[in-house]
Formats: structure tokens, sequence, C-alpha cells
């Protein structure tokens, strides 16, 4: 069973750990946090108490809504991987009807667009992208780097795509492939790149520079080159062609950094490298304006 399970979507600024299962074209929906969402409750540990009580009292009347009910493994609050009480669609509308809330309309609204759009980005992947660049404009990201942050996004879509046919198992192995490329290219493994910038979940790539993630791609695009030329099978061959692949993006490293005396890889995360953007454009700003 194929399932991308780390995903989170939003309900009016509420967290909602979700999974889409390929196998079966569904989305399943941690019941803790719709139980969360439904009763407005921000601690998530009375939030899964009122769930148990009403699960319990569920299954005293016979309720094949408990009976059916799913676990997956996601991603808790402490960051690791806990075993998680889930629900598809339909079951989740049947639970709405078990908790008086005035959120219940506005959520049920909420899990037809989440459905509707997982349908159209299947039919055009444009659509993913567009969402991708709206986000990071939101955010305050400038188009040069929004622009190199989507190439990245295809570079490592078709490296993870030459991994799974070449016997390599989405998840634990996935993240060992893509430390040794890191750890190959930058000289650091992902937990050491990401504690330089004073990261802890956040995404590495969203907080990189647009250099480093060109040195990234790089090192991503010719694994992947590799991989379709010498074809290794399985975790252990992909890792030395994975090494390969980073050594020559961190060859380039270390002659941009020879050429112009300046190390490639900052310290600086998304927030100070924005605020310098900023800086920069006020800067000009204030130049032209004192040229009138």
């Amino acid at each position: 069973m194929h399932m991308e399970n780390d995903n989170v979507q939003l309900f009016e600024d509420q967290p909602i750990r979700t999974a889409w299962i390929e196998n079966e074209e569904e989305w399943y929906f941690s019941v803790v946090d719709v139980v969360a969402v439904l009763t407005e409750q921000t601690d998530f540990e009375k939030a899964r108490k009122y769930w148990n009580k009403l699960k319990q009292r569920l299954k005293e009347e016979g309720s094949q809504l408990v009976t059916n009910c799913h676990q997956l493994k996601m991603t808790a609050q402490d960051g690791k991987k806990r075993y998680t009480d889930v629900a598809n669609t339909e079951q989740l509308l049947r639970l709405i009807q078990s908790i008086p809330s005035k959120k219940a309309e506005p959520f049920k609204m909420w899990l037809a667009q989440v459905g509707r759009e997982h349908i159209d980005e299947t039919i055009d992947p444009e659509l993913t992208i567009d969402r991708a660049l709206e986000t990071y404009a939101k955010l305050g990201y400038d188009a040069d780097w929004i622009n190199q942050r989507l190439q990245t996004i295809r570079a490592r879509k078709e490296l993870t795509d030459q991994w799974k046919s070449h016997g390599v198992e989405q998840g634990r192995e996935y993240a060992i492939l893509t430390d040794e490329i890191t750890k190959a290219w930058s000289g650091m493994s992902t937990r050491q790149y990401k504690n330089l910038k004073g990261l802890k979940k956040e995404n590495l790539r969203d907080n990189m520079s647009t250099l480093e993630l060109a040195l990234n791609m790089l090192a991503e695009a010719t694994t992947t080159e590799l991989t379709k030329v010498q074809n290794p099978q399985g975790l252990k061959e992909n890792q030395k062609v994975a090494k390969e692949g980073g050594v020559i993006a961190g060859n380039a490293r270390k002659e941009i950094e020879d050429r112009t005396g300046q190390p490639v890889i900052t310290f600086k995360n998304a927030k100070q490298l924005q605020n310098i953007i900023t800086g920069l454009i006020e800067d000009v700003g204030t130049d032209e304006t004192n040229k009138e």
C-alpha cells in the first residue's frame, strides 16, 4: 500500500495530518486532529481524550465507524512516527454527526475541496506547481528564489522516481540516500546542515539560498542521470551512486568558493535570507529616490 502520510492540510489555519493512499485513491485524515477542529480545542491531549471517550461510546453503541477505523503512522508533535487513528472522507462525514459543532458545515465543504484539488492535480499536474508558487509568494520569497525552488521540486521528483524503480523503499531508505547526497556535496549530514541554520522540523530546501538550492539540485540531477546509466539495485548500490552524484556537486561548490573566496554554505535560514533581500530592495529604492 503506497501512501504519502506526512502531509499536513490546513483548515482555518489549524493543521490536520493527512495520508493519500494511492492504490485506494483515497484521503485519510487524523481523527484526533479533526476532533480538535470540530471541538475548537487547541490542547492536543484534551482533543485526544475527547476522541477516546467518543470512540468508547460509539463502540458500545455498535457503531461500524469505530470497527472500520484504521491506523497509520504519522508524525506526532514530538517529531516521532506514531500510529494514529485515521478515517476517510465518508467515515469523517459520519463522525461529524456525532460531534455537535458549528464548524461542521465549513468542515464538510473543506473535505470536498481537499478531494477535488487532488483530483484536479492528478488531471493537470501544473496546478500543483501553481499552488506551490502561490504559497511561497505569500511567505515572502522573491521571484528568482521561487523559480529555483520549483526547479528543485521537479529534480527531486525525477530522482525519487528513479529510486523507486531501482529497488529503493520510500521513507527511511530515501532519507538515507538523501543524507548521502547532502554529505557529499555540502560536507555535512542533513541534520548538521539543519543545525547550522537553526532548524528543527522545517524543510531544509526552503531555507537555502539560491546558490545552495542550485548545487543541491545539481547533486540530485546528477544522481538521477548516474542512476539511469549505472542501473543500481537496492539501497547499498544506490548509496554508491548517490555519493558520486553528491561529490560532483561538491567539487563545483569548492571551485565556486575558490573563485569567490566566500563559503557557499550559509548559516542563514529563510527568515534571515528574506530580511537581506528586503534590505537590498529598500536600499535600491533609497538610491533611486536620491537621484531624483
